[in-house]
């Protein structure tokens, strides 16, 4: 964990390599994957770099090899993988005969491989095509064939009943028998009927643009159309997109030259394909074209399915490789888009640079010098370190599959400065125990833990498989979620709580009476099984579950977890205060340390600190003892001598109203609690009244010197002290910063005049951001506490919705039957799952990350830093997979 504190040591080095050697040597460079390359051309444009043209290669590579998944993926066969990526690296550059082959050589088989695949694969697809477009002609053909002849046969001569005795009467043009054959049938022998014969318009249509088809139709020809239209049961595929499309027959009759011609570019422009057909009178005719469509179709589909089998064959063949095509690709391209980024100064030879994690220095030489050696170069190669200044060096931490969803997390706000504290080495302990301080649930932790359980069990053939964007967040973080789950369930212990219900795990030690017998009633009082403070009265782990039961469950937890939630901001952000101290001193920064830490910690610790003091002096006095200490009682009473008191009890003289404090004091019956209070620690309270914390801290800056219920002898001089401190440290860290830094600039330049005014100007600027770091600290300490509350507002709200739930959509249907109650259990499972495991985590998850996010980094965390990018074979192939 100490190497994850802060970021890895970087070097920055020079190599010069053989231009011969040059794709050796960033080859084995890329199997480590421990060196970032800057870019030397900057001026330079993609296309005047040294080495374009190899990349243009790759490019063109990978548009055939996305074409080849593409094909694949029509016939749903699955990419086969090439192993891991180590064993891919492992066995690179290796050519069909086990020999090893250079770069060039690689793209060069390469490039020869994929275009005789691509081109039979053009070819096969191309003949599809055309095969596709017969194959479907012959079906529309044959369906309007059949279609056409069943509307002669069927439709046409009950439509000329139809007309004939609802139209008969109107018309002067013969009887309905003559409108009847001069419409539906041939004539040859009656000019006047073949003059009433109309032409028609047959083909095949898209079903979805059948309605804007014949809408098309009644507008242009102003209805004097008549359309009919049959749908064809079996979709047709689209030999463009090898989509299957619903279609239907047509049949248009009109009788004008010029509806014809509209016709035809309605048709076309609707993509309408249309058929000519022959005399539906003519049945011989029909017949024979029918039976040799048919024919034609069962020819055109064999071919077709043989050329779907050709294709079905060589992708098979394609996926077998295509993967490892891909990532061969994409490993040359890599080496070549580093090889632009070095530069020539010398003919023959290259020179790059780059930032070297500093243990990898030495395999870095190594790599680099033996590509030389096996290349038997008489030119020798040079890696060595270049003296300061560098450049701003990137961050580099090396995480496992714990760590990782971790740094993650924090690298989404802002990458750590390098050889900043790292924050994520606290997240990793911090984030899940506050999500489950909210989330706290013995019952609903269980399920969030092993959820998480479960992703990591299946995290091998996560590993290995395509997810999306959402499983692929969950994957990563699958050891947060599992922790958040185990921290939620710790919480729930504390609290006690298992969907809203108290666990009596170990017996509770308070004790109503009559509680056996189901006598108690209302407003009665528990009392303990033990006397106070005894080890049998103390309930061994978490809360009693009497609480859960008692009538102040509400004041009682809200004082724990309010308490609580305050404790922890104030460590944590104090946490985060001392790692700003350590950062200026690993850095050098006395400034800082002296003139910002030693203020901000001065400041912290007398006002929150103090206060978290206060609250564990406050559980830990025996605040029974102090109260009864102030308590006038009969000496001959039954409460005289009671073990509540701490202290020998005294009778007193009985000078006054004839009771006694149990210290000896007699009470006239007007005395004040400072009277009869032993400790004389001064205030109203005077030590034996517990006090009110809120209003004691606010005192200390309202009413400095006064404690009106003080906890310790001595607390208002302290507190004084403590105030003091506090209001001293925000001008010291307002002001002496920005001083001694124009005193530096000062001398500096005590001799220019110009960089005088320079430097009055970043004076300036550098008290206005002094201003603001010690407006956003002291405001921020304030501010900050009272977020931490959202601890104790997010639990509130967790066990009353979980209790709400349980009690309206359980317990009000136990009593009335067992339907009901089935029903109440899947309201209560559903509600459950959708509010509480869904909604809430996600909302315990988002606020415990604005915590770690604003209130915990901000106090050291600067979040400017630069990432380490690598050049590396195996992030680039895991990232392309993804």
């Amino acid at each position: 964990m100490s190497k994850w504190f802060r970021s890895e040591p970087m070097e920055y080095v020079s190599l010069i390599v053989n231009e011969d050697a040059a794709q050796d040597c960033l080859a084995d460079l890329g199997n480590l994957g421990v060196i970032q390359f800057i870019d030397l051309n900057p001026d330079l444009t993609p296309f005047q770099r040294r080495f374009v043209s190899y990349v243009k290669r790759c490019d063109e590579l990978e548009r055939k090899l996305r074409f080849f998944a593409g094909e694949i993926d029509k016939f749903g066969l699955d990419l086969h993988s090439p192993g891991t990526v180590d064993q891919f690296l492992d066995a690179r550059n290796m050519g069909a005969s086990g020999t090893k082959q250079t770069g060039a050589q690689l793209l060069e088989s390469l490039e020869v491989e994929l275009d005789g695949y691509e081109t039979q694969l053009k070819e096969l697809n191309t003949y599809s095509e055309k095969l596709t477009v017969e194959y479907n002609e012959k079906v529309e053909l044959q369906e309007v064939l059949e279609k056409a002849r069943r509307f002669f046969m069927t439709d046409a001569p009950r439509l000329a009943v139809s007309a004939l005795t609802t139209g008969g009467g109107n018309s002067g043009h013969g009887s309905g028998s003559d409108r009847s054959r001069s419409l539906l049938q041939e004539d040859s022998e009656s000019p006047r009927d073949l003059d009433m014969r109309f032409s028609s318009v047959t083909g095949v249509v898209a079903t979805e643009e059948k309605a804007r088809f014949e809408r098309m139709i009644f507008r242009a020809t102003r209805g004097n159309c008549y359309v009919r239209f049959a749908p064809i049961k079996q979709p047709i595929t689209d030999p463009e997109t090898g989509m299957l499309v619903e279609k239907c027959v047509f049949i248009v009759f009109y009788k004008s030259l010029s509806i014809e011609t509209k016709l035809k570019q309605i048709c076309d422009a609707f993509s309408a394909h249309r058929y000519s057909l022959p005399d539906m009178d003519d049945a011989p005719a029909v017949d024979r074209m029918l039976t040799e469509n048919a024919q034609e179709l069962v020819d055109s589909r064999t071919v077709l399915l043989k050329n779907q089998d050709t294709r079905y064959r060589l992708c098979r063949v394609l996926a077998e490789h295509t993967q490892r095509w891909t990532w061969t690709v994409l490993r040359e391209k890599a080496v070549y888009h580093s090889l632009n980024m070095f530069k020539a100064d010398v003919s023959g030879m290259l020179r790059g640079e780059g930032w070297v994690i500093a243990e990898s220095f030495h395999e870095v030489v190594d790599s680099v010098n033996r590509a030389h050696a096996n290349m038997d170069l008489a030119m020798p190669s040079l890696v060595d370190h270049v003296p300061k200044p560098w450049p701003t060096p990137p961050t580099h931490f090396i995480t496992n599959k714990f760590t990782y969803g971790y740094q993650e997390f924090v690298n989404t706000y802002g990458i750590p400065r390098y050889r900043e504290a790292n924050p994520a080495l606290f997240t990793a302990a911090t984030f899940p125990f506050l999500f489950g301080v909210m989330y706290g649930d013995i019952g609903h932790g269980l399920f969030l833990f092993l959820g998480g359980l479960s992703l990591i069990w299946n995290e091998k053939a996560n590993d290995n498989a395509k997810l999306d964007e959402m499983t692929a967040g969950l994957h990563s973080g699958r050891y947060m979620i599992a922790m958040m789950g185990f921290f939620a369930v710790y919480a729930g212990l504390i609290y006690n709580d298992c969907f809203s219900l108290g666990l009596n795990l170990f017996g509770s030690r308070w004790l109503f009476e009559g509680q056996n017998t189901g006598e108690v009633e209302e407003g009665d009082v528990a009392l303990q099984i033990g006397e106070y403070g005894s080890p049998e009265t103390v309930y061994p782990f978490g809360l009693d579950p009497m609480w859960h039961v008692s009538a102040n469950e509400l004041l009682f937890f809200n004082s724990f977890k309010m308490k609580l939630s305050v404790i922890f901001g104030i460590f944590q952000m104090f946490a985060g205060t001392l790692l700003k101290g350590l950062n200026d001193v690993y850095f050098g920064d006395n400034l800082g340390f002296f003139f910002e830490f030693l203020p901000m910690v001065g400041f912290a610790v007398s006002l929150f600190v103090y206060m978290v003091v206060l609250i564990f002096m406050k559980w830990s006095i025996n605040w029974n003892s102090r109260m009864l200490s102030a308590t006038c009682i009969d000496p001959a009473g039954d409460t005289w001598g009671s073990a509540d008191y701490d202290g020998a009890w005294v009778v007193c003289d009985m000078s006054g109203d004839g009771t006694c404090t149990p210290w000896g004091y007699s009470c006239t019956g007007y005395d004040d609690t400072a009277a009869k209070c032993p400790l004389d620690y001064g205030g109203s309270g005077d030590g034996c009244q517990p006090p009110n914390l809120i209003t004691t801290l606010i005192n200390i800056a309202l009413s400095p010197g006064a404690v009106d219920e003080p906890i310790y002898e001595g607390q208002a001089g302290w507190q004084n002290i403590l105030l003091l401190i506090a209001l001293g440290s925000v001008p010291v860290l307002l002001l002496a910063k920005p001083y001694f830094l124009s005193q530096n600039h000062g001398i500096e330049h005590a001799d220019d005049d110009d960089e005088g005014h320079e430097e009055e100007h970043g004076f300036g600027e550098i008290v206005i951001h002094q201003a603001i770091e010690t407006i956003e600290f002291v405001l921020g300490m304030v501010s900050n506490t009272a977020s931490y509350l959202r601890l104790w507002a997010l639990s509130l709200a967790h066990s009353e919705l979980a209790t709400v739930f349980w009690e309206k959509a359980m317990l009000s249907t136990l009593n009335i039957n067992w339907f009901a109650t089935y029903i109440g259990f899947g309201i209560f499972a559903g509600t459950t799952f959708g509010v509480l495991l869904m909604m809430d985590v996600l909302e315990c998850f988002l606020h415990a990350l604005r915590l770690h996010w604003v209130e915990f980094q901000n106090k050291f965390f600067k979040a400017d830093g630069v990432r380490f990018t690598p050049y590396s074979f195996r992030q680039i192939i895991v990232d392309s997979s993804s």
